[in-house]
Formats: C-alpha cells, structure tokens, sequence
C-alpha cells in the first residue's frame, strides 16, 4: 500500500465539510447512503489526472500544472465545486482529447484549493459516484461532458461470503502497514475505524502500490463483491513481495549496518590522521606510485606491480584483503630488484681475510680464492652451489662469513634445522590469512642486494611434513639452471636468485636426497689435528675469550704444551667448541682472582689446568710392549679424530670356536671372519698345523668394550693379530697398521688416513703399513705432520705378515700341537 495519500490527508471527509478545518474525517455509512442519494448533473466538467484514480469516498491531493487544468479548478471552485475525474490512458499526453481519456471516472468534490509558490495549484478532491462519460461537449477552454451514472451492484447484507472477504481485506491491510516500513502505524486505526463496506474496498483499492491501468481495472468494476476479491487478490500480492523484501533485508542489514559502521569509523580515523599529520590511504598509495618509478625492473614486473596498485585502489580499506595488498606491494617496492653489490677484485686482500679468520681449511680457502679469479676475469658469473660437509665445530658456518667479507658482499644466513614446511621456503598464497613470503625472499629484502652470500645452515637436518617436502622446493633454489626465476607463492613473480652465492652445510651428506646432493658442489671439511686445534686456540680463541672476560694478555698468558694438554686431555671433539669452553674456564678462573685482588699464575701452568678443570680423563691411548701374542695396534677414525685401537685375541683347547666381543659392528666381525678362513686356506704357508683349528677355540677382543665400532679398515691388523697368536711369534715393536682385507688376500684402500696417521704420530707409533693406494693420501698432508714416521704400502696379506711380524718368540709361549 502506498503512504503518500495516508499521510497528506487525515483520511476521509463529510459531506458538511468546513474548508477551514484542520482535519478531514473519515466518511460515514450515513454520509456514504447519504452521497449515493444525491443527483448527478447532466453535464460535468471533466479532469484528467496522469497518474492516479480516484474511487467515491476517497480524498486525495491533486497537483494540477496544466494551464487547462488551473482554469478549470478555479472556476469550478467559484461555482459548484462539482467536477468529474478522470485517468488518462497514456500519462505522457500533455494535452489529452476524449478519446484519450478512460470513460469510466468519479464525480468528485472540491474541499480545498491551495496555491503553490510556483504557480501550481494543489486540490483536494473527494470521490462521489462513479459515472460513465456519455458525450463530450466541448474541450475548449476545458473539457466538458455530458455524463450517466454507473449502477453498483451490492451484495446482501446477509452474504457471509462477502463478509469474510471484508474480514480479509482489513486483516491483509493491517498486515501490509506493519510489514511495510514507509506506512505509519497509526495508519492501521484509519482502517479498523472505517464502517462502510465500500468505502474499506474503495479505501484499500486507492492507496495500494497498482499502476493507473490496474486502478481503473478496479473502479470499472460494478459488482462490489467481485471488486472486493479483485482488491483482495492484489493485497495477497503486495504482502508476499513485502515479506521477501523484508526478509531479504533482515539478512543483509547486519552486513551492511557492519560496513557502514567500519566505513564511518574510517573516515573518523582517517580526518584524525590527517589533523596529526598522518599519511591517508590515498596519499600511501600515490607514495607506493612515486617509489616504484625509482626501482629497476623490467616492464613485466612494472606492468604487474601497477595493476596490483590499481586493484588496491579499488578496494575497500576495511576489508581484510586491503591490508594483505599492502604487505605484498610494501614487499615488491622493499627487494632488492637488480640491485648487486660490488665484488671486491683483490685476490690478495681475500687471501689475508681468509687466512686471518681460519686457521687450516685449505681446500675450502683455495675454493673461494678461485671463484674470486674466475669473477674478476668474467665479471659476470652464475654462482656455484656449494656444500661444506663434516663434523659439527669446525668451522663451516663461520667460512660463510669470512667469504662474504672477502667478497665485499652481504651476509645472510637461514637454519634449516627440523623445517618440514615447504612454505618456509617458497612461501604462501597471499589469499591465505597471515600469508608471508618464502624465507629465500625475506633474507633477500632483509640484505638490501640480489647477490649476497646466502648460507643455509644444516641443510641435512630437513625433515618432510604434512606440508610437503622443503628439500624438494630447494631444488630450484640451488640449481643454477632454474634460479634465476625463482618462484615465492606469495611474490607470485619470478626473482633472480643466479647472482646469490649459496653456501649449504652439512654434517652428513647421506641424509641429503641425491637430487638435492647433485645440485651442489660438495667440500669436505675433516675434523681438525691436535697441532691444529692448538693453534686455533692460540691465535683465535683464547684472545676472543679474553677479550669476553674483560682481560687482556698482560693480565694472563697460555703456551701451546697446556693447550695441547687441555685438547687431549679434555676435550674429544672434531671441532673446537668444547675446546673454547675449556679456556673460557680458565680464563674466568683467572678473571675472578683479579676481581677479588688474589694472587694468581699470570702465565698459565700444568698444575693450574689440573687444579681448574680437575684431572684428565681422556687421554689418549699410548702404543704397549709387543710382549704378548696376538696384541696388535690398529689405527681408527672417528667423528672426533684419529685414535689408535688395540686388538687383542687369546687362544684356549676346545673345538674351533671363534668367538668375537668389544661391540663390533657386522662389518668388522666380518673382516675377523675373512681372516680366520684365509689363515685356515693358507695354513701350510704360514707353517700350521691344520688341526690347530678343530683343537683351540680363538677369542678375538677389541678393548673400550662401551665405545661401538665398525669398519673394515682393521682387517689387516685382526689377520696380524690372529698369525701371531697361533705362531706365538711377536710383533714388530711400534709398528701400527690398517687396511681392509679380502678372501684372496688382497689388501684394499681406507678413508680418514690424515687423522689416522696424526693419532698414530701422537702414540709414538714410528712405522705404519697401508694400502699402497692410500699413497695419495699421504702425500696431500702436510710434511712436517710426516716427521718421524715411516710407511709400508702393501697390496697382499702376504706382504703385511712378512713386515709385521718377527722370528723371535714371545715370552712364555705356549706350545700348540
């Protein structure tokens, strides 16, 4: 229903109506019978209305504007007040004929003229009869018709059909006015207190929501049970379209009472910001334009960025994707976009960082000092991968940075230790809430250039997760091939990594999957020698400790003989961060005798070290007399350097027994094996009796029972071991050996010779026999570690017996039969 009418007029008039009035009431049955009572004139004069239809009873304002329209109501007004209304067909017509009218139309009253401001004049008109145009008579200065009245056809007053549908109609529009907001409430009173049936369907019929055509539909209606199910059906209508509407409504208003008031709140803050002298969003956004003119990308990158920007303009600033926008653009403008540091040229500067920052690592160094060369030759370069790989503490970490130094480039380093995301690395979609970029492109932006030096630290330590496989996302990363378009989900572009100089560490390259390990360059980083870490500790550690404990080298002073003294008797370690650990000990020892004004050793003693880290409990072994039968000095490798190892074997009557203990692992209870059988095989070579072997059981040992070995490479020395225990003969005296053996007797080449050789050297060993293929090795190390050694290379068993062991008996030798 509309609300219009409702509103401008207090609803229906009487027919005594006084024009000074403030209120219109409402009509009557009495003024109803009253009205249908009356006479019509013959001949009337006729306005048409554009827009609406007036049904009898009803009282509605009329804007008139037409000048035929204004004459007509004054004189009127002037004369009868009785004028007859009627819609036009087509509502465009400015200057409507009779064949451009409706003939069906409402004799109406004028109750009020009212002249506008703009020369327009409003009326106030109340429905009489209905009537039927039967001739026009003139339409000059106005229209006018001869008219017959339209009989209505009233049902019975006892017609409880026609009661019901009244019921209905009042129920319908009580319903229609609270389910429509723009009606108001009070407009339901005016409904409850109208008595007249046909005033209630002319009423109804007049202030609901129908176009002109279905109006006049209604009114040329005679019947008024068939106009009142007519109205009733159009009401049905009318409810249901408000019912959707509101529900409709109801189920976005909170969306939008919600964005109203964040949009509200941000223009607050936003006049706030800018009465502080803050930045507004679009001042932002033309800064983020003006700052990507400065950087140097390429016009793919340029074109993406700037529509990225343009989207971003377009968006709501309270929506949660505005800020995710902002990150991504704040990103593209803060990378480092072909935008290199200089690489310093100068071999000899690079040479002294080098040295001054490690002492040892020459492959490592002279690695580095040749990509420099070819550098500064090409001056364009893609950097290698490479991989520095071996025990923890020695240094791999801290090379990265002494290369960067070297190089002049910057220093970015990333764990990868225990990650099994492989968002970590290429990052996430930037549609997911708290979205961020790979770890590749963050330490990218953090160091401000395309090609600095990029450690990433344990690299075998990656572990596989439910989200996904992080070695498998570094493929691209460390191949040069594929780098120089890296793609970071949450960058969504391709960045340039072939200029960045990566550097992986690694304590064990088995854990690395092949694919990842072919992509790199790998360096084998060996645990350090004792003369080593003792000159680490003297040139590097020491001063830094003494510098952390606010001492200086006046204040205390260290020779290498306690350093060494300190390295092997407490420490046991590849590296040297245990060893760092021990001299901060005794640097704090000494530290606090200054503090407390004490009298203490400025020059550090055997017995102080004794004194402050208590007695040494890892000496190494020391080589024994060859007295016994069957004790023969092996030499091991082991994660934290070279040791010598002892095997030891017994014999006793029974039934051939072989028996091995001392927590061997299957390799070496294999070589123990393969050197009994070739004995056995080789017995009358060797001068044995063959029924030694079903008459003795043989028990062979290999002491520090707790400590896990495995190897081949004491296969030589198990064989030694056990011919000198059947031929009770000794072995030469300082004498060491290892070497892996075969069924045919065949002695095979070993690994970790540099670390072996040095441990047999700090025994007192004076003679070793190898593989005569561990040659090579020999050579690579440095002579002054050599001094005082001599070496047999062998290639048979044969070879190995006939150099270690003597003519002369043991002592108390015992007689096999």
């Amino acid at each position: 229903m509309s609300n219009h009418k409702i509103l401008t007029i207090d609803n229906l008039s009487l027919q005594e109506f006084d024009s000074e009035a403030e209120l219109i009431p409402l009509l009557t049955p009495e003024d109803e019978e009253e009205m249908n009572n009356e006479e019509l004139p013959v001949s009337l004069l006729i306005l048409p209305l554009r827009n609406t239809v007036l049904f009898p009873g009803v009282v509605i304002p009329i804007s008139a504007g037409r000048d035929k329209s204004i004459k007509l109501i004054n004189d009127a007004n002037a004369g009868g007040k009785i004028i007859g209304v009627v819609s036009q067909i087509n509502e465009e017509d400015e200057d409507p004929s009779k064949d451009d009218i409706h003939k069906i139309g409402t004799v109406a009253r004028i109750l009020r003229v009212l002249k506008m401001p703009d020369g327009n004049v409003t009326v106030i008109l109340q429905g009489k009869k209905r009537f039927e145009i039967d001739e026009v008579v003139s339409e000059e200065p106005y229209m006018t018709a001869t008219i017959k009245e339209v009989a209505e056809e009233r049902p019975d007053e006892n017609d409880s059909e026609f009661t019901a549908i009244l019921d209905s109609v009042k129920e319908l529009a009580i319903q229609i006015i609270k389910e429509s907001p723009n009606i108001p409430s009070e407009a339901t009173f005016a409904i409850k207190n109208i008595e007249s049936q046909s005033f209630l369907i002319n009423f109804v019929s007049s202030n609901m929501n129908l176009s002109v055509k279905e109006k006049q539909g209604l009114l040329s209606i005679n019947g008024l049970k068939e106009r009142a199910l007519e109205t009733l059906r159009y009401m049905n209508v009318e409810l249901q379209k408000l019912e959707l509407k509101n529900d409709i409504q109801s189920k976005v208003r909170f969306d939008l009472d919600q964005q109203q008031r964040e949009y509200f709140l941000h223009q607050q803050m936003k006049t706030i910001q800018e009465e502080l002298g803050g930045v507004s969003q679009e001042e932002e956004m033309d800064e983020m334009g003006l700052k990507a003119k400065t950087k140097k990308w390429d016009e793919k990158t340029q074109k993406h960025f700037e529509k990225e920007l343009s989207k971003m303009r377009r968006m709501n600033p309270q929506s949660p994707d505005f800020g995710i926008q902002r990150n991504y653009l704040e990103l593209f403008l803060e990378l480092p976009w072909g935008e290199y540091s200089k690489d310093k040229f100068d071999l000899k500067f690079a040479q002294k960082v080098l040295d001054k920052d490690h002492f040892g690592l020459e492959d490592v160094k002279k690695r580095m000092i040749e990509h420099l060369a070819v550098l500064k030759l090409r001056n364009d370069m893609k950097s290698p991968i490479i991989c520095l790989t071996g025990p923890p503490g020695v240094g791999k970490t801290s090379i990265g940075r002494s290369v960067a130094e070297a190089l002049g480039r910057e220093y970015v380093r990333i764990s990868l230790g225990g990650l099994r995301d492989e968002a970590e690395i290429r990052g996430h979609r930037k549609t997911y809430i708290g979205a961020m970029p790979g770890r590749i492109i963050q330490s990218l932006k953090k160091a401000g250039t395309s090609n600095p030096v990029f450690i990433l630290d344990e690299i075998d330590k990656l572990s596989s997760g439910n989200s996904g496989d992080p070695s498998s996302a570094l493929l691209e990363v460390l191949d040069p091939e594929q780098n120089s378009a890296f793609y970071d989900n949450f960058l969504e572009m391709g960045y340039d990594l072939s200029k960045v100089m990566f550097i992986a560490t690694s304590n064990n390259m088995a854990a690395i999957q092949p694919a990842l390990r072919d992509r790199m360059e790998v360096i084998k980083m060996s645990g350090y020698t004792i003369e080593e870490k003792v000159e680490i500790a003297k040139r590097h550690l020491f001063p830094k400790q003494l510098e952390a404990h606010g001492l200086t080298s006046k204040d205390l002073t260290i020779g290498k003989k306690q350093l060494e003294k300190i390295v092997e008797g407490y420490t046991r370690e590849s590296g040297v961060r245990n060893l760092e650990t021990k001299i901060a000990q005794v640097i704090r020892n000494a530290a606090k005798s200054v503090a407390m004004e004490e009298e203490y050793n400025k020059k550090v003693t055997d017995e102080d070290i004794v004194a402050i880290l208590g007695v040494p409990r890892l000496e190494r072994d020391k080589y024994e007399n060859n007295d016994v039968a069957g004790v023969v000095t092996g030499l091991a490798w082991t994660s934290v350097g070279g040791d010598i190892l002892f095997i030891e074997s017994l014999i006793s009557e029974g039934k051939g027994a072989l028996t091995i203990t001392g927590n061997l692992g299957t390799v070496m209870k294999e070589s123990a094996t393969i050197a009994l059988e070739y004995i056995k095989a080789n017995a009358k070579k060797l001068g044995l009796s063959t029924e030694i072997f079903q008459k003795y059981n043989i028990h062979l040992h290999v002491p520090e029972g707790a400590t896990p070995k495995d190897g081949p490479s004491a296969g030589i020395a198990m064989l030694t071991s056990l011919v000198s225990l059947l031929t009770q003969k000794k072995v030469k005296k300082s004498l060491a050996m290892t070497g892996e053996i075969t069924l045919r007797g065949k002695v095979l080449p070993v690994g970790g010779i540099k670390e072996k050789i040095l441990a047999a050297k700090r025994a007192g060993i004076k003679e070793i026999i190898l593989c005569h293929e561990n040659k090579s090795d020999i050579d690579e190390i440095k002579a002054e570690y050599l001094e005082g050694l001599s070496f047999h290379y062998v290639k048979e068993m044969s070879e190995v017996l006939a150099i270690a062991l003597t003519d002369q008996s043991v002592k108390n030798a015992k007689t096999l039969k």
